[in-house]
Formats: C-alpha cells, structure tokens, sequence
C-alpha cells in the first residue's frame, strides 16, 4: 500500500517508476486497439494510488487532493492517460462528504482494494449537454424503492465500472421545479443487457466512452447519496475536484510535450545544426512552458482551498481552463518541431495530441469556463 509519509518529490519519482512498466509501446497499442488499460488500472490500485482520497478506515491511504493531482499529473507526463481511472477519485468528493455510512460500509473497501470499480459518472444527457438542470433521466419513488428511467451519454468507462455515480430527476412532474435532481450510487451488475444497456461510442481517442440507457431499473432508497432533491448541490464538490484533477492531467501533457521538443530540439540536426538553436522552436516551447508554470500555480492553490473545505470554484474553473490550454499550445508547439515525424505512430506525439485536445472541450468546455468566470467572478450579465 502507499505510504502516506510520502512527499510529493518522493510520490512523483514513485509513479515514475511504476510508469516504466506501461511504456509508451503499450499505450500505443492500445490505442490502436480502442482497448482499456485493464493491467495499468489493476496495478494502479493494487499498488493504493488510486484509493489516494480514500480515508485509512475504509482501507484507503486518506491523502489529499493535491496528491491526487500529482499522480494523475506524473501518469500523463510518462506518456499515460490517467482518464482510464480518474472517475474514482473525482467522485469521492461527493460520496465522502454526503453518503450515508452504510453506503461507505458497503463500497468504499472494495473500491479500495480494487474489488469494486467506480469508474462512471452519469450526467450528461443529449438533449442537455452542459445545461445539466435540464436533464430528464428521471426516478419516480414507490414505497421505499426508486424506478428510473431515461438516457446518459458520454458516460465514460461504464463498460469497465460496476457502480454508477448517476444524477437524476426526482420530481414527478419535467415539467416544472427542473432543479429537483438527486444523486445516486448504484450496483450496475445485477441489470446489464436487462435494464442497463451500454452502448460503447467511438471516437477519435481511446476514450472508452458509452451511452447508457435506464428501462424501470428498481433501486432501493438506500442507494441515494445525502437527501432527496440536493443531488446537483452534492455534485458540485465532485466538479470543482474534477476540474482540478483534469487540470493536473494538461499539466503533466504539457509537461511530456515540452520535455519532447527539448529532447527532441537538442538531437535533431538540420542544415548542420540542431533545430532547438533556431528560435522559431525556442519561443513556442518557452512561451508553453510560462503558461505550463501558470496553471501549475492556479492548480496548487486551488487544492490549497478544497482541502481546507473553503470554495474553489473560482480556482478549479480557472486551473482547468490555463492547463488545457497550456497543454494544446505545447502540442502544437511540439507537432511543429517534430514536423512530418509528429504524424508517426511510432514518435507518439500524435497519439498524445489527441488526447490533449480533448480537454478543450469536456469536462466542461472553455467556453463554459469563461462564462463561469465572467459571471460568477467578474459579475457580468449571465449569458446563458
């Protein structure tokens, strides 16, 4: 198991070396193979990182977020993709703060030990998009059981999770009171191919991505987290950590990147010389590695306020939007200085650039981001 005694120079040359086993050699296939990373993710949470926010009495290593970040950060610098298992830390804000101790009884050591996986978040719907109050996957009570029926899509990794961290709508009535939704934690296991179906979507990256669907799937009211209709209150935690993991996975892209073009910059020679001397490489890697610096700072103190409890909605919004940007600017920087040799599978730059771009869009566009901030923080009209 981890060692909680470690500090973070100690825990990122640790993930180092455990990312020596799953080389860029074994990602690249897996990509090419649209496969899931089952050998990393066992090895991962036999080894107690990914049970990092899990407290030491459910069998966790009860570390903090900014650990997490540094795992996840030090994955995606070695040339992995922390996204085949982030879900089980981003929605332990949720599960820790609101459910009820015999929902942690019943999951939190097998989620710990790796008996369990906790890898899908239900929220997204096709007709709502970010607009998450509209949704109208909807439980209906009877008695002290809830039928749930309705849609998710874009739920990552739900073909490779046993439990569903899903939000829904608990007013009878679509129509009226939308922002009545609650949160649930269910056991999928029991109604796959039944009254779960998981539709896997493909896409330009090896997401592992679904759509699910809900046909009268009978939950037990011991299965909600916190109260009845605080659902979208209760996942506001599980955001704010998500931004700020997400934020620690641009970071360690934009590190990988710029540590390429150097590499790559310092050997490569043209016209007798290496390209790295020729500013037109220099200024692009400088000007990503200042913004990687940046976001890195946004990134720490926005950590600093989610472990003292205090709001970070300003700083997790913030950290995710500069190191997704910073990232993407060291793609690009990176692609221009490995030129024709970025486009071959081989150099994996292309792979990771791929990646990369994804965080300009979910979780959570920029766009989204920057209405946030203008409305939230500089206090602008709400534009949408």
């Amino acid at each position: 198991m981890l060692d909680t005694n470690l500090d973070w120079k100690d825990l990122r040359e640790a993930i180092r070396l455990m990312s020596k086993n799953f080389p860029e050699s074994y990602w690249r296939e897996l990509d090419r193979k649209k496969e899931y990373p089952s050998d990393f993710v066992k090895s991962f949470t036999k080894a107690g990182y990914l049970a990092c926010l899990i407290p030491e009495k459910y069998g966790g290593s009860g570390l903090n977020i900014r650990a997490a970040s540094v795992i996840l950060e030090e994955i995606h610098r070695y040339g992995g993709n922390g996204a085949a298992c982030h879900a089980q830390m981003y929605t332990m804000g949720s599960l820790l703060k609101y459910g009820s101790d015999e929902l942690k009884e019943k999951y939190l050591y097998d989620i710990a030990n790796g008996n369990l996986r906790l890898q899908a978040f239900g929220v997204t719907e096709p007709s709502s998009g970010t607009d998450t109050l509209s949704i109208k996957t909807n439980a209906v009570k009877k008695g002290t059981k809830y039928i749930i029926n309705g849609q998710k899509v874009w739920t990552s990794r739900a073909e490779y999770s046993d439990l569903i961290m899903l939000l829904v709508k608990t007013n009878k009535n679509t129509s009226e009171n939308k922002n009545i939704l609650s949160l649930f934690l269910l056991d999928m296991r029991p109604h796959l191919g039944k009254e779960i179906i998981i539709k896997p979507i493909r896409t330009m990256i090896n997401h592992s991505t679904t759509e699910v669907f809900f046909d009268n799937l009978e939950v037990d009211e011991s299965c909600i987290i916190g109260e009845e209709g605080k659902g979208f209150n209760y996942i506001l935690d599980g955001l704010n950590a998500e931004r700020l993991l997400i934020a620690s996975e641009c970071i360690g892209d934009a590190k990988y990147f710029i540590d390429k073009s150097i590499q790559y910059g310092n050997q490569r020679k043209v016209f007798g010389r290496p390209i790295g001397k020729n500013q037109g490489i220099q200024f692009p890697i400088a000007k990503a590695y200042s913004r990687t610096f940046a976001a890195e700072l946004t990134l720490v103190k926005g950590c600093e306020l989610f472990n003292d409890r205090q709001n970070c909605g300003k700083e997790a919004n913030m950290s995710k939007l500069l190191a997704a940007e910073a990232s993407w600017e060291a793609a690009e920087a990176t692609m221009q200085a490995f030129g024709g040799f970025s486009f071959a599978e081989e150099y994996d730059i292309e792979r990771k650039f791929r990646e990369t771009r994804l965080y300009q869009i979910a979780p959570v566009s920029t766009n989204m981001i920057l209405a946030y901030i203008a409305h939230k923080v500089l206090g602008f009209p709400k534009s949408y």
